[in-house]
């Protein structure tokens, strides 16, 4: 049973609408792409996942903390007396490990996700044992699912899943004896869930403005601002998808609420944000129906 669900970060929703709205620099462009490409794996391993037939309770994405140190947990699974830890990367391509250090194959080196591993393992031992749960074991693995992936010189170790592994993987797992979960291991989950942390994604991103960034409706689907209205709809001439004026416009609000909290939301706000498509009537017609007003006449706003 899953008590906490993947969810895209704040992170990953801010920067995917500076990308599209924006000229990202070519370090926050690396690190939107690398966080693009980490939910896609998280959400690969999630539908792995969904064959496991053994009962347990599942936490993903957590981020703790343990001696002022936080720590994030791709995805954590409460069974009988183990809880196990997994983490899941996307990389695809051409890897390798030389003396405890890990290279993509142009020899560029990049963190070693295995001292990743071990460090989130001993932190979630150190708090499992200050909650009262010293005795439940952890096992972690450190899950490669991208089928294009090649780890050459790679260690002999248990932890490591390649993506040739993932189904006896997958087997093995099965085999362990079933779990019968009682009120201890909710009460386990349910202290894990309270000492999660929030994220601030802001102090990740790169400066940006109301004014610097362009506006105008774009495709929910490939971000292109290549977009007509017809009959209620919006249609992105690039790739044809269809998405409803009301859909569309809640998006628009959820993006600036987003990208400026403290932008109060009106009329002309969004007037400007979608670039003039739609009337000030309309949009002030969703406004009411989806927002509570404040403030009357040309101060009132929407929460």
């Amino acid at each position: 049973m899953i008590i906490k669900h993947r969810q895209v970060s704040d992170e990953l929703k801010l920067l995917r609408i500076l990308n599209a709205r924006m000229e990202l620099a070519e370090t926050d462009k690396q690190n939107y792409l690398n966080l693009e490409k980490g939910f896609e794996g998280e959400i690969k391993f999630d539908v792995l996942m969904e064959n496991l037939q053994q009962e347990r309770l599942i936490l993903n994405d957590l981020l703790l903390e343990k001696n002022t140190t936080k720590f994030q947990l791709d995805s954590l699974h409460i069974a009988q007396e183990t809880v196990y830890h997994f983490e899941v990367k996307n990389f695809e391509g051409d890897y390798y490990m030389e003396k405890d250090r890990f290279y993509t194959y142009s020899g560029k080196e990049i963190l070693n996700p295995l001292h990743q591993l071990r460090r989130s393992e001993t932190l979630i031992h150190q708090l499992l044992q200050q909650l009262g749960y010293s005795s439940f074991q952890v096992e972690s693995y450190l899950i490669f699912v991208n089928p294009t992936f090649t780890l050459y010189q790679a260690p002999k170790n248990p932890s490591i899943i390649f993506p040739t592994q993932l189904q006896r993987f997958l087997l093995k797992m099965n085999r362990v004896p079933s779990s019968n979960l009682n009120y201890r291991h909710t009460r386990l989950g349910e202290e894990l869930l309270a000492v999660h942390r929030g994220d601030d994604p802001y102090k990740r991103l790169p400066a940006y403005s109301y004014e610097g960034l362009r506006k105008g409706f774009y495709c929910d689907l490939c971000y292109s601002f290549k977009i007509a209205l017809k009959e209620r709809k919006l249609v992105c001439m690039d790739c044809g998808c269809k998405e409803d004026i009301t859909h569309a416009l809640l998006r628009s609000i959820q993006e600036v609420k987003l990208l400026f909290p403290n932008l109060p939301i009106c009329t002309n706000t969004m007037h400007d944000w979608c670039n003039m498509t739609i009337s000030k009537k309309t949009i002030l017609k969703h406004l009411k129906h989806y927002y509570v007003p404040k403030g009357y006449g040309k101060w009132m706003y929407f929460e």
